[in-house]
């Protein structure tokens, strides 16, 4: 599959800050974690995600230090159901967050710790995609 750029993905997005942070997994496991799901998403048509990079880096980093469990995508409305679906078969029953943010300013937070509770979450993203 061809990688997302910002160009593929349509003028009809809405805006995801995924946290998938689980203290039950140590740091180097996390961050392993972190990079196949982006690595995996980058695959993904209709979304372009982003690392979120360490606003205070560790003294005498060279180069940019990402936070690990959090990543940035930009979705389109039309693939918000097939990333719910993607999260769900990586992350189990681990805990997520996400915050949506629309177009024409409208936010919706969602934690789930299943898939169910994952899909109803992001079934509401979708549907709120819709109004307009």
């Amino acid at each position: 599959m061809p990688e997302s750029t910002p160009e593929s993905v349509s003028a009809s997005t809405v805006e995801l800050m995924l946290s998938f942070v689980d203290s039950a997994i140590d740091r180097q496991k996390q961050e392993t974690l972190t990079q196949q799901i982006f690595q995996q998403m980058r695959q993904m048509r209709g979304v372009t995600v982003e690392r979120v990079e360490d606003p205070n880096p560790p003294e005498g980093s060279r180069g940019a230090s990402f936070l690990w469990g959090l990543l940035t995508a930009k979705v389109s409305w039309d693939s918000v159901k097939n990333l719910g679906k993607f999260l769900g078969d990586r992350l189990g029953d681990k805990p997520v967050k996400i915050q949506a943010k629309f177009p024409d300013g409208r936010a919706f937070e969602l934690e789930a710790s299943s898939q169910a509770e994952l899909d109803a979450g992001m079934e509401t993203i979708a549907k709120m995609a819709q109004i307009k």
